[in-house]
């Protein structure tokens, strides 16, 4: 909601969006006869000048083709798309069509007399909804597997990730926990020996009673089409064949939680009409999304780089720059390839829609859109952008940054503290005797480790700080506005938690410790020369005995 002086009580969404129609019907009121009277100019024109006034009347009537029925205006917008279209004939045929000139103008002067008995539209019925649930420490995850060891063995490593993990062997069991508590997400065994019900038809009930679904990881020894497409219908966000490869399992989990409580949406809009704009960045950001609007397409490399949008919202018919030529250009640099791009036009001729598609595009939207499908469209698109992008910038393994993004974070947050004054601290983290784990206890046993210290390093860490996998065992950290120090005392914590864990493999238990390096930021600081000290100091932590954490000399 906007901010407001003293006492005045916030606008609900309602009455902006009213207050949005009014401004747009008072400038429907001062358009318009102008619109008339550059239609009468067409009869004195000669052929040239008659051409240029014509091309001004398309744009604009296209501008109101798109708009009006956005501000609940929708004849006057079926009407001045169909006069749109009359004078684009016009135009491309080249003919001097004096005769129908006459029927324009009146044409013309009928849709200025609509706008007092139209009324500006409400707000959004209904909204995507946002995070289901809050950031917590340790996620509750309940399991529906009635082999006890292989419940219990994913409930311990599921302990050992940082989650709060409990197994149940009957429904029974379930249910009376339900009953006391409803978890994050929930993990169901399809085939229940003695139950006299599947796994995945009591968690389809169960789902039908929930308010709010919960995330459904599904586990099998079938994976046939018909019981994937049971899990999907069942809601089922993960599914897996037995024997479980539970760091994929969890993997699936923490992208399922990510979607919850991740950052907003960027959602960036390029539109001539400052109107319709504003009403879709309030709808937008209603929903939760942030949301900037660009009118000169000259600004949109600084706007792609500073906001940095995860969709690109594009007027077709902008004039200077097209949206297509726009479009185009933000396709020629490889780091915006990701970026989907939605044209928003009230063109309606399905080869110029191609055409638009064919050069830059991903979607065609076509004016006037209702604010439900307009939150829908982007917050589809910008979901599944998030998806890919992570998907592509994060390590398999432990979904954190690869090297090359965790270096080049380096070199941002040490720009950013020398640039504030702030300090910040680097931190390199090494699994101690990593290699004998994999000798002794196999590469899954490895892995699992691995991935445990990352879910610990995730859950420790602020939201704030960058965190990455920078080579096999060893991890890096970006602490912004925190001293050496301070990074200290929080990483021997981690180090401390770490150290209790207890992994499974071939039916004994075994623990690991881990060493790092600190190194803080100076005015002489250079991102290499960082990573570099971390490294001495992770090094020295290694040689001292391990299990430990060193602090780099400034």
């Amino acid at each position: 909601m906007d901010k407001h002086d003293g006492n005045a009580i916030p606008q609900t969404l309602q009455e902006r969006l009213q207050q949005l129609g009014q401004q747009f019907a008072e400038r429907l009121r001062q358009e318009l006869p102008q619109l008339t009277q550059q239609g009468e100019q067409l009869l004195e024109a000669g052929d040239e000048q008659r051409r240029h006034l014509l091309q001004a009347l398309r744009d604009q009537l296209h501008r109101l083709a798109g708009s009006a029925g956005t501000f609940g205006f929708e004849q006057l917008g079926q009407q001045a798309r169909e006069l749109e279209q009359q004078a684009e004939r016009w135009l491309e045929h080249q003919q001097r069509l004096q005769h129908e000139l006459g029927e324009f103008i009146v044409a013309l002067q009928r849709l200025g007399n609509q706008t007092s008995s139209n009324e500006a539209p409400g707000a959004v019925q209904q909204q995507i909804p946002q995070a289901l649930r809050g950031d917590t420490e340790s996620r509750l995850i309940y399991i529906l597997e009635d082999e006890i060891a292989v419940g219990e063995n994913m409930r311990l490593t599921l302990n050992n990730f940082g989650y709060q993990a409990e197994h149940f062997n009957s429904i029974a069991g379930l249910d009376a926990a339900l009953e006391q508590q409803i978890p994050d997400a929930l993990i169901v065994d399809v085939n229940l020996a003695n139950e006299d019900c599947s796994g995945l038809d009591y968690a389809a009930r169960l789902q039908q009673r929930l308010e709010v679904p919960l995330p459904l990881l599904v586990l099998t020894h079938q994976d046939d089409f018909a019981t994937q497409l049971q899990a999907v219908r069942a809601g089922a966000l993960g599914f897996f064949a037995k024997p479980v490869d539970i760091p994929q399992l969890e993997s699936r989990l923490e992208r399922c939680f990510a979607q919850q409580s991740g950052e907003p949406y960027r959602v960036l809009i390029v539109d001539d009409d400052r109107d319709l704009a504003s009403r879709y960045s309030l709808v937008l950001r209603d929903a939760g999304m942030l949301v900037e609007f660009l009118q000169d397409p000259a600004q949109i490399f600084e706007h792609l780089r500073d906001f940095n949008p995860e969709v690109v919202l594009l007027d077709v018919n902008m004039p200077d720059c097209t949206g297509p030529e726009l479009a185009q250009i933000i396709r020629c640099n490889d780091d915006w390839l990701r970026i989907p791009i939605i044209y928003l036009s009230a063109e309606t001729d399905i080869g110029k829609q191609m055409n638009a598609l064919i050069k830059a595009g991903d979607d065609f939207v076509t004016k006037p859109i209702s604010d439900n499908a307009l939150v829908a469209t982007v917050f589809s698109r910008a979901q599944r952008a998030r998806l890919l992008s992570n998907a592509l910038a994060r390590d398999s393994l432990t979904g954190l940054l690869k090297h090359g993004d965790i270096k080049e974070q380096v070199a941002i947050e040490l720009e950013r503290a020398l640039r504030s004054g702030d300090r910040a601290s680097v931190v390199m983290l090494d699994i101690d005797h990593f290699k004998r784990v994999n000798d002794e206890h196999g590469h899954a046993a490895g892995d699992n480790v691995i991935r445990a210290l990352a879910n610990l390093l995730r859950q420790r860490l602020r939201r704030v700080d960058s965190l990455g996998r920078y080579g096999g065992e060893e991890f890096l950290a970006v602490l912004p506005d925190c001293t050496p120090q301070q990074a200290k005392q929080i990483v021997d914590e981690i180090r401390e938690r770490f150290a209790e864990l207890r992994f499974i493999a071939d039916g004994g238990e075994f623990s690991c410790t881990l060493s790092a390096g600190i190194a803080g930021t100076d005015v002489h600081s250079e991102a290499e020369q960082l990573r570099e000290r971390a490294d001495k100091a992770l090094y020295a932590a290694k040689h001292g005995g391990r299990n430990q954490v060193q602090v780099a000399d400034d």
